[in-house]
């Protein structure tokens, strides 16, 4: 299990980025726990302090598992544990332990000294800090992806996303009660929850993504017809599967992209989300399909033709087909922004597994065109 550890911008840019990396083990140094604190009462830009807290928050939630020092499993498969920087160490030439990014380096020093031979690496998207690790022979790796990124590390890519929210991983299991229980209370054949507003006080109490449940199941209450409240909706159900990777919330999301695409059809960006819910609920037939009726209103449809590609090979294990969307993906990736050239990475990674994979099983691509 590689060992990645986190600097502090890392994780300002992207909270997403604790679970970017499936099947590792996590290091967040100590230090990192203590620039985050400063934070919350430092004149910092309102929105640099509102990621700081929801990492801290994510912290916490994981933190109710067990120790955050002995370790925390992750959705992913991986391993989350806070590192401090041991007393003793003889620090390299360099390094100060009065710096708070020597100190996070340190850490991975420290790690490497014991851990080097199972890969031990440093995420930063600082410049000093990067050339500085490497000066120390520790593997670097800058993180751009930002939190609409990072899908195809976890296989399923939502390029176009324009109306993603972040979330904890909190289980929205609260949420959802209070929901029940507000509606069960005020909603049809009894009285009008339009009518009735859930106390403050109460509603304070939840966590920002539970609130947001919250608000537009009520907006639904009021208005079924409100397709941003559930679209909305099913876009928090997604994610919450993407933090959780229980299907009940794909299930969830698929409930309610349904009932957005009753009233919009032709908006293929909601049913290329709908079609990779299909495949988290683990429907990978009705992932296909409901991906091809994308690819019939649009052929070129990036993500469709990406994550088309992975039901064929991770659901079906059908790899002709998978190589073949992966080419196409490819194709319409040759050229383009920075984004579309992750993707054309992602892709052509892709069709060199798939290649490995098909040799392996004895079915080996005959068709090499399609490389």
């Amino acid at each position: 299990m590689n060992t990645i550890v986190l600097d502090t911008n890392v994780l300002l840019a992207d909270s997403d980025a604790l679970l970017s990396f499936p099947d590792s083990e996590i290091v967040i140094p100590e230090t990192v726990l203590g620039e985050l604190d400063k934070l919350k009462t430092s004149r910092a830009d309102p929105d640099l302090r509102f990621r700081g807290r929801e990492v801290s928050r994510m912290l916490f939630e994981l933190s109710e598992q067990g120790s955050l020092i002995e370790g925390v499993d992750l959705p992913d498969g991986g391993r989350l544990r806070v590192v401090p920087l041991d007393a003793d160490i003889e620090l390299p030439e360099g390094l100060s332990t009065r710096n708070a990014d020597d100190r996070i380096l340190a850490v991975a020093v420290q790690l490497c000294r014991s851990e080097c031979p199972e890969g031990v690496k440093i995420v930063t998207n600082d410049l000093n800090m990067l050339l500085k690790a490497q000066t120390f022979g520790l593997e670097v790796e800058r993180h751009s992806d930002g939190p609409d990124g990072g899908f195809a590390k976890r296989y399923i890519i939502r390029p176009f996303q324009r109306y993603r929210i972040p979330l904890g991983i909190l289980s929205v299991s609260l949420a959802v009660f209070a929901a029940i229980f507000w509606l069960t209370l005020w909603g049809p054949g009894s009285h009008s929850i339009g009518q009735t507003v859930v106390p403050t006080e109460f509603r304070d109490q939840l966590p920002t993504d539970q609130q947001r449940i919250l608000d537009y199941l009520t907006a639904l209450d009021q208005n079924e017809a409100d397709l941003d409240a559930r679209l909305s909706l099913a876009n928090l159900y997604y994610n919450l599967r993407l933090r959780t990777g229980d299907t009940r919330y794909a299930m969830l999301a698929i409930r309610h992209y349904e009932r957005y695409l009753e009233t919009r059809p032709d908006v293929v960006d909601v049913r290329a989300d709908m079609a990779a819910s299909y495949f988290y609920a683990g429907q990978t037939d009705q992932a296909i399909q409901e991906a091809l009726r994308v690819l019939e209103q649009e052929p070129d449809h990036i993500q469709a033709n990406y994550n088309l590609g992975i039901f064929y090979w991770r659901g079906r294990q059908d790899y002709p087909a998978a190589a073949t969307q992966f080419s196409r993906v490819v194709e319409l990736t040759s050229s383009g922004d920075e984004r579309m050239q992750a993707i054309n990475r992602d892709a052509s990674n892709a069709l060199e597994q798939i290649r490995q994979e098909a040799a392996e099983a004895g079915e080996p691509l005959i068709d090499e065109g399609i490389f």
